[in-house]
């Protein structure tokens, strides 16, 4: 465990493990579709026809949204995150069979499942390159025989033609000012705002990652691409059109 405890010392030192930590970030982003995310895990569940009481591990799981929907369908659901804040929030909602858990996502975590989710763009974060191979290793030991992984990104190549470079949000009190841009092969979200007569400066940061990147990423690690989606409908992936690459793999 030792290993771990330093690689989990590292991450901390970076924007996510700040930024996810805060209450801001999740009162900025409370609007986010549970419709949406619901209809999701039902199309996906039966895609990969998974049945009750299968395991699944939601990768990277925040406050635990999905994973609590996913239990009340009769999975057995463990939600994993490296926010310390997340996964306090989320462990009041404990069941036998809905656990949450401090980790590293570049780690195995020491349990196999019938599938293992990483949901609504929580991949390319990462300072170093490495860490993203590491982590599809990573699923990959984590999966049981003849189960399947699924990553949820962005489709980069679209989310960068139709960037929005400036833009402001109300929510509650506080008043949000966003800039987006492109640099170095990621891209940036800097999210600036006052409270309490205090200012706050926030940044974003996910790697610009394509199809073909993720394909590289799958050979090295040896798992075999099965599917790659442009929607939580699952239509076929069209990078002039799809607004998510959503992959599954084994």
């Amino acid at each position: 465990m030792q290993g771990e405890t330093i690689s989990m010392k590292k991450e901390k030192d970076n924007w996510y493990a700040s930024w996810f930590n805060t209450p801001y970030y999740h009162l900025l982003y409370k609007d986010r579709g549970h419709r949406e995310a619901a209809l999701f895990m039902n199309t996906l569940t039966n895609h990969l026809n998974l049945q009750k009481n299968d395991s699944i591990l939601d990768l990277a799981c925040g406050r635990g949204r999905h994973s609590k929907y996913l239990y009340k369908q009769g999975f057995d659901v463990t939600g994993v995150d490296l926010s310390s804040e997340s996964i306090e929030y989320a462990k009041q909602y404990e069941k036998p069979k809905l656990h949450f858990d401090i980790h590293d996502m570049c780690l195995p975590y020491p349990k196999k499942f019938d599938a293992v989710f990483n949901l609504f763009t929580s991949f390319g974060y990462f300072e170093n390159e490495i860490d993203n191979l590491r982590t599809i290793k990573a699923i990959k030991e984590e999966l049981k025989p003849n189960s399947y992984g699924v990553i949820d990104f962005l489709n980069a190549e679209l989310a960068i033609k139709n960037l929005v470079p400036s833009e402001t949000k109300k929510m509650g009190n506080i008043v949000f000012h966003i800039e987006k841009y492109v640099e170095d092969g990621y891209i940036l979200k800097h999210i600036r705002f006052n409270d309490n007569a205090a200012d706050f400066h926030y940044v974003e940061r996910v790697k610009a990652l394509t199809l073909e990147d993720f394909e590289l990423y799958f050979k090295e690690a040896d798992v075999n691409l099965k599917s790659a989606y442009g929607d939580y409908k699952l239509n076929d992936f069209d990078r002039n059109t799809s607004e998510r690459l959503i992959l599954i793999f084994n």
